[in-house]
């Protein structure tokens, strides 16, 4: 076993387990990697998440097809034919595995991969509250972790200018290839492919875009354009150290698109994604008064009277010049809640009535 060695990556350590044969492969565009690869937790027990080999199907991705971890890519770079190797890999380089491995064991399940999944990029559906289907890949998207990647590259090809068809691709191809490739002719430049400049660049555009498009009440769309920003932003904030500076001054920006989403999905009624994502946003910023009043008002639309009365009163103490609005809501909520209790008691004497003549 090799001495461990960084790559010229940051974030990236690799330790060769098996020497492999030649020199590293000359890659160009269109090149193939077919290869197998286990994917472990930085932990104890070193728990693994995904063995290739227990799906009984080799990994294939080609070079500068938008292969959507693109850590990857770097990592068979750096390997001969026959080698087998060892990355650790920091969480910079690994908050989309969730999503890929998700893709790949529906594959194997022999399921579509892209099942329930909205047209964005794999970024966009990490924003997502929702859960993945696993366990372990859920906890993977809510706390994000550096990971082991343990690889075995037996073949490359030279595939430059020429993507296959399906069906001439093999089986290994057909399992994995349609999930991870995509064809750069009808590519979309999503957010996780930006530098940080275009990134930053994008953002007050998306937020722009946003607002032109809630005042024509498309708000599902609109949503999606705050959606996009957050994510361009996030993706920068992995990049900083929590609380300091830097990640200051990305979460102001965050801020204010969380809450035009949250404003969108109440319009759309998707009232228990207000309350994930205000929730969230609380606990870092407790004192936030826009925040509790889009958490009240979900609360309030999923009969939580209790919860959404001492989140109005939040906001009445946070800020007094809303406290006209709470006043307003609160009336709304005691009508509201009236008229289900008058229901409920005659749907219940209803229900006895008929009881009592059986």
């Amino acid at each position: 076993m090799e001495e461990t060695y960084l790559l010229n990556v940051e974030g990236v350590k690799k330790k060769i387990l098996h020497g492999g044969q030649g020199e590293l492969p000359k890659l160009q565009d269109g090149s193939k990697f077919t290869f197998h690869f286990q994917t472990l937790k930085d932990d104890f027990e070193r728990t693994v998440i995904d063995d290739s080999r227990e799906a009984g199907v080799p990994m294939e991705i080609i070079v500068g097809k938008m292969f959507k971890l693109e850590i990857w890519e770097t990592l068979l770079s750096s390997m001969r034919i026959g080698e087998v190797a060892e990355f650790w890999c920091d969480t910079i380089h690994t908050g989309m595995y969730a999503l890929v491995s998700r893709g790949m064991r529906r594959i194997a399940e022999g399921r579509d991969p892209l099942e329930g999944q909205k047209h964005r990029c794999g970024m966009g559906n990490m924003f997502d509250y929702h859960s993945t289907g696993y366990e372990d890949l859920d906890e993977l998207q809510r706390t994000p972790q550096p990971l082991i990647f343990i690889m075995e590259l037996f073949r490359v090809r030279g595939l430059a200018g020429w993507l296959p068809e399906r069906e001439q691709l093999g089986q290994p191809a057909q399992l994995l290839l349609p999930v991870q490739v995509e064809d750069p002719s009808a590519y979309k430049r999503d957010t996780w492919a930006m530098s940080k400049e275009e990134k930053l660049a994008a953002v007050p555009v998306l937020h722009s875009e946003g607002n032109r498009l809630v005042l024509r009440r498309e708000f599902a769309q609109a949503a999606a354009k705050y959606q996009e920003a957050v994510i361009c932003l996030r993706n920068l904030q992995a990049k900083e150290k929590p609380w300091e500076d830097g990640w200051l001054k990305l979460e102001s920006l965050v801020t204010p698109l969380v809450l035009n989403y949250c404003q969108c999905q109440l319009e759309l009624g998707e009232y228990y994604e207000v309350l994930e994502h205000t929730t969230e946003l609380l606990q870092k910023h407790n004192d936030n008064a826009k925040a509790y009043f889009k958490r009240a008002k979900a609360h309030a639309a999923v009969w939580n009277e209790r919860e959404a009365r001492e989140d109005f009163q939040r906001v009445a103490h946070l800020d007094p010049s809303m406290a006209a609005a709470v006043k307003k809501e609160l009336k709304q909520l005691g009508e509201r809640m009236r008229k289900k209790h008058v229901e409920d008691r005659k749907r219940y004497q209803g229900l006895f009535q008929s009881s009592q003549g059986v």
